[in-house]
């Protein structure tokens, strides 16, 4: 009987191919604050991502080694621990947020931005010009 199991989105892959990915959009995510890819990736990262998180807040030695297992980095999984989880501890759920940036250019696939809900994107430097 499959009672409480929860279908995903395939995206075309076998599991293992569908968990390596996933795992680096997470790692990805977690290393960069804010990936850009199609709209049902960014989905199914959104819940693993989310799941990373709540691991991250429990701080155990069980949860460490379930990220890693999920993530397959251990600097990664750090980051998660030390820097992305703590920032989310006063916060009961919804770390990240999917905003939709349209259909891409060469196949029309429905492209998104996927980021964390505090993350304030770098400004990219600009060459000053030297005025006399």
């Amino acid at each position: 009987m499959r009672h409480r199991k929860q279908t995903i989105s395939k995206l075309g892959r076998n599991t293992a191919q569908r968990e390596a990915l996933l795992g680096h959009l997470v790692s990805n995510l977690i290393l960069v604050g804010r990936i850009k890819t199609t709209l049902p990736k960014a989905k199914a990262a959104r819940r693993l991502a989310e799941r990373m998180v709540t691991l991250g807040k429990k701080n155990t030695l069980a949860a460490r080694r379930r990220a890693v297992a999920r993530l397959r980095r251990k600097d990664v999984v750090k980051s998660l621990f030390d820097d992305v989880a703590p920032a989310f501890q006063d916060r009961a759920g919804g770390y990240t947020r999917i905003m939709k940036l349209g259909q891409r250019v060469s196949d029309s696939s429905e492209m998104a931005l996927l980021e964390w809900v505090g993350h304030i994107p770098k400004t990219p430097k600009t060459k000053s010009t030297d005025t006399d």
